[in-house]
């Protein structure tokens, strides 16, 4: 069967507002493959369905809530933008597990997707079998400063312009006033901060080999989406963000494989390394890449392979 053939997609209700998409490709009673995107609020592509052996695998991934093809997206229900948290969201990852009938799942991710997948595997340890990660971030306070203000010292003339397009209070923290703009109730005051806010994360992702503009970042509704929920994330450390690193003994028995780019300057490699070294059995590899790329997603792939049996 192939891996690009969706084998099982609907909608599945969480709470009384929210509708998750969801996706399964692969073979029906094959090792189950979690995937979880990034953004927050990209949604899910069908690069999973590519990451796996569709004899062997059955690969599941979802539009987390408020983007995508879930229901509602955030733009429209701005109101449900504070229940949209992390730990809502691990909840929203057991109801599609119990819904699918799946006891113990490998679990993958990039970007935020893998502080997803980390904060998930960590809630509950006794439903991973292994997790494998690239382009790894823990969305911590200093993770989030750095990308939104002591990158200033490499792009200096992109972020002046990033950090004078929203106005802000006295003391206020650049990604604090993205996060109220974007909940103004007029919507050409957040169009012009979400399109702002897109230029700069065009920017720090450049200096990747091969990078090419993001066009996400140049089409609404998806932009406008992605650009609330990222801010509202960083804005609070994606919610236990800072949490992550001293809780990796959680994880003790579990294997995981950490993949990053040395080049990845919006998201430091140290992040990675940090990770590696309190999680016994894991793997580091680290790469001549950005964030995330064609060799990070082989390299997925094949850490798939080992640990989806």
């Amino acid at each position: 069967m192939p891996a690009e053939i969706p084998v099982r997609s609907g909608h599945l209700r969480v709470d009384d507002e929210n509708e998750l998409y969801y996706e399964v490709a692969g073979h029906p009673d094959g090792a189950p493959v979690l995937s979880l995107h990034g953004g927050p609020g990209s949604g899910a592509g069908a690069g999973h369905r590519r990451r796996i052996d569709p004899e062997r695998h059955r690969s599941i991934t979802f539009d987390q809530r408020g983007c995508g093809r879930s229901r509602p997206l955030v733009t429209e229900r701005l109101d449900l933008l504070d229940g949209n948290t992390t730990a809502a969201q691990i909840d929203d990852i057991e109801a599609l597990r119990r819904h699918l009938g799946i006891e113990r799942w490998t679990v993958t991710g990039a970007s935020w997707g893998s502080t997803l997948a980390l904060a998930y595997a960590q809630a509950h340890p006794e439903r991973v079998v292994g997790v494998a990660l690239f382009a790894v971030v823990t969305t911590s306070t200093a993770e989030v400063e750095w990308v939104t203000e002591a990158m200033g010292r490499v792009f200096p003339e992109e972020w002046e312009a990033f950090a004078g397009a929203v106005e802000r209070a006295p003391g206020e923290r650049v990604v604090d006033a993205y996060a109220r703009t974007l909940r103004d109730p007029d919507p050409e005051v957040r169009a012009r901060a979400a399109a702002a806010w897109g230029r700069w994360e065009d920017t720090h992702v450049s200096l990747g080999p091969g990078w090419e503009p993001d066009p996400r970042w140049h089409t609404s509704p998806a932009r406008d989406v992605l650009a609330t929920l990222v801010t509202h994330y960083w804005s609070h450390a994606g919610f236990g963000g800072d949490e992550i690193l001293g809780r990796m003994d959680r994880l003790h028995g579990i294997p995981g494989v950490l993949i990053h780019g040395r080049r990845d300057i919006s998201s430091p490699v140290v992040t990675a390394w940090e990770l590696h070294r309190a999680w016994p059995g894991s793997e580091l590899v680290v790469l001549d890449e950005g964030h995330g790329g064609a060799e990070s997603v082989a390299l997925l792939r094949r850490a798939i392979a080992d640990l989806a049996v």
